[in-house]
């Protein structure tokens, strides 16, 4: 059964790894120059990409993973281990570092690469996604909530994109990097638990 706690955790997994606030100094500088309109043309045609991408891996990626024949416990500790150094990441501003390095030509259509993937529904997202949903008990009803889920946060990343230019100026660079650090130690918990319940699922503890 689906409670009140799962939405909430899955709700700031999804958050902290995609990571709006962050994405903020970057679609700046993606999007440098461009008019009001062609700024939400970009940011709208990059949240509905990601939408799909995370949506199909929500319905696919476990018969996928069986498939190849890894099981939903080994994938819950190998994806706590990546959200792990997602999270190190973050906390030692690596992945700002990165990000901000992704510069695009004037004339980039950057909607689809870099926004949409892998900056928004990158490998840490898709396996959240997968994670979710397995956690969720991985049936139809459970992988409809987790989308649900993502699209409220994808709305959120959408509203954090359009209000780029006066959040980038409330919060300054300090801001910013305040935020992705409280961000980056909360998932750092939550990888944690991630791998300690993919333990648990293969009965060893």
């Amino acid at each position: 059964m689906i409670t009140s706690g799962f939405l909430i955790t899955a709700f700031a997994t999804l958050f902290v790894v995609i990571d709006p606030p962050g994405l903020v100094p970057l679609f700046i500088a993606l999007t440098r120059g461009m008019s009001v309109s062609r700024r939400r043309a970009l940011a709208t045609r990059a949240c509905i990409i990601a939408i799909g991408i995370l949506a199909a891996f929500a319905f696919a990626g476990e018969a996928l993973l069986g498939f190849i024949g890894i099981t939903m416990p080994a994938f819950r500790i190998a994806g706590g281990i990546l959200l792990f150094l997602t999270a190190l990441d973050m906390l030692f501003e690596r992945r700002t570092q990165r990000r901000e390095g992704q510069q695009a030509e004037p004339d980039h259509d950057p909607s689809v690469f870099p926004l949409a993937t892998p900056l928004i529904a990158g490998s840490g997202a898709i396996a959240t996604m997968i994670l979710l949903v397995g956690q969720a008990g991985g049936g139809m009803a459970g992988t409809l909530i987790v989308i649900g889920v993502m699209l409220v946060v994808m709305i959120t990343t959408f509203a954090f994109l359009l209000a780029a230019p006066p959040l980038e100026r409330m919060l300054g660079r300090t801001g910013t990097i305040v935020i992705t650090r409280l961000l980056g130690m909360l998932l750092a918990a939550l990888s944690v638990q991630f791998v300690i319940d993919g333990i648990r699922g293969t009965g060893l503890i």
